[in-house]
């Protein structure tokens, strides 16, 4: 697996290596101690979530407060997405920035969104699969959003507005300005 830090550090790009031939392709998909030796921390992922989407979904920007705060490992087992994390950490260099990347079925890509970060994707074929770990339980009473188009966060989703298929939820999301932040002076892996 080669591992590559984003413009912010703490995303991490994960790309498997494919071996492929006539009958097919074989890939580790995730191997802990390697990703724990890159990162210089232990993970543990307790939960595993997926979702099916249509072109045009945007889902997001979703995270949950402490002490359930999530670090995910994102990919795509059918079609594609462009997937966002953008930094929620006050006091952070990068507080409000924001990366992105193709996660797809063809590329094998994978998105490490640490605690810390909001996260959100915008589904970019016909329909797909998302498949993510997690390093800690959902508890409904510390989901937060942040609203997709926060003018303070600027995201370019890459594709025009009027294709989005947004959750009612989704749609009446706060600003940044108006959310509950991490601080970035705490361990939330502790």
């Amino acid at each position: 697996m080669k591992f590559t830090r984003l413009e912010i550090p703490e995303v991490i790009l994960c790309e498997p290596k494919v071996f492929s031939d006539n009958r097919g392709y074989f890939t580790e998909v995730f191997k802990k101690t390697d990703l724990e030796k890159f990162l210089n921390q232990k993970i543990d992922f307790c939960q595993h979530n997926e979702s099916l989407s249509s072109y045009g979904v945007l889902r997001g920007l979703h995270y949950q407060l402490a002490p359930y705060a999530q670090t995910k490992l994102v990919r795509v087992t059918k079609g594609s997405i462009t997937d966002f994390a953008v930094d929620i950490r006050k006091g952070s260099p990068t507080f409000g920035k924001y990366v992105s990347c193709e996660l797809s079925f063809e590329n094998k890509r994978q998105l490490l969104v640490p605690r810390g970060f909001a996260h959100g994707f915008l589904v970019t074929s016909s329909e797909a699969v998302i498949s993510y770990k997690l390093d800690n339980y959902y508890h409904p009473e510390l989901e937060r959003g942040i609203a997709y188009n926060d003018p303070s966060i600027g995201i370019h989703w890459g594709e025009d507005e009027s294709i989005f298929k947004l959750s009612k939820r989704d749609s009446d999301l706060p600003f940044l300005k108006d959310v509950e932040c991490y601080d970035y002076s705490k361990n939330y892996y502790e």
